[in-house]
């Protein structure tokens, strides 16, 4: 009996060694440390981030993707059409810069974390997709004013998050990670959902039938019934996804009330204090060397050093 409960205990041994090694591989350090490619894609932290970035980026990406066929849907000229881009373009370029600088002074001055930053900036979005939804008169320019700068603000957040959250080591996995969730939104809320209910809406006001349509030419959607629904559904995804950046930022309110940039400055102070010690040590090197040879040709004048 004793033998085979020995038998037994070192079977379970190695099972109880991988698990506590897979444990461990698994098992997150502090926020802020480096985390491996492994415990930053398993922690529930990531999972928040990918999924708040499909419901924010994914809004203001599809709004982006389909701002000509909502112009031509609610009658606005073909060269109006081309303003709405450049406006989005100049706003991109204007969030991501703004959403840089001033996410550092909030954090720094008033300790406010980058997560409840990016919730506000998906919240301002929805104006520009409700703008959209209801097709009111000649508000085309101010939704694409708005989506542009909240589409170029997420991004530098984002990143800025995972890199604060995760650490460095891994970042350029990590920053690619984050970069995925564009794609899959996109397929998602604009192949999938506007797409789908843009074609159900034309093929009702041309009297195609579902069945008929695959084989049939291209359709085109007039009024602002056309992008109503996809909006209206958009700006319920981009609030869930706001409340999913409010829920991280509650999981890193300790994390972002400290200073996330500690081990930074630990660095640079053992670094400098290095130096300064090598340089202190060089300096009483010289005057030993400086002191012998001031003895030495004080010998030599004295006369006191007798060569045999």
């Amino acid at each position: 009996m004793t033998g085979t409960i020995r038998g037994r205990g070192e079977d379970r041994g190695p099972a109880k060694t991988l698990a506590g090694r897979i444990a461990a591989a698994v098992k997150p350090p502090k926020r802020g440390e480096d985390y491996s490619i492994l415990q930053a894609l398993l922690s529930l932290d990531m999972l928040i981030i990918f999924f708040a970035t499909i419901c924010g980026v994914g809004g203001t990406l599809t709004a982006v993707d389909n701002m000509g066929q909502i112009g031509e849907s609610l009658g606005y000229p073909l060269h109006n059409t081309r303003t709405f881009v450049s406006l989005i373009s100049i706003w991109n370029y204007a969030g991501r810069v703004a959403a840089g600088f001033l996410s550092e002074i909030f954090l720094a001055r008033y300790k406010l974390p980058r997560p409840l930053l990016f919730a506000v900036v998906m919240v301002v979005s929805c104006a520009g997709h409700l703008l959209i939804a209801f097709g009111v008169p000649r508000s085309l320019y101010v939704a694409s004013i708005v989506i542009g700068f909240c589409f170029g603000a997420q991004m530098p957040l984002l990143f800025a998050i995972i890199s604060e959250v995760f650490g460095l080591k891994y970042f350029a996995t990590l920053y690619n990670v984050g970069g995925l969730a564009s794609p899959v939104a996109s397929y998602l809320l604009n192949v999938k959902l506007v797409g789908y209910l843009y074609d159900r809406e034309a093929r009702k006001q041309n009297g195609v039938e579902a069945s008929s349509s695959p084989g049939h030419k291209s359709l085109t959607c007039m009024g602002a019934r056309c992008f109503r629904l996809s909006f209206l559904i958009i700006t319920a995804v981009t609030v869930a996804g706001a409340l999913a950046m409010l829920v991280l930022m509650w999981r890193t309110r300790a994390f972002y009330r400290g200073d996330i940039y500690a081990k930074f400055k630990e660095g640079e102070g053992t670094k400098l204090e290095e130096d300064s010690c090598q340089v202190e040590e060089k300096k009483k090197k010289k005057m030993e060397k400086e002191a012998e040879e001031l003895s030495e040709m004080t010998i030599k004048e004295n006369g006191s050093f007798q060569p045999i």
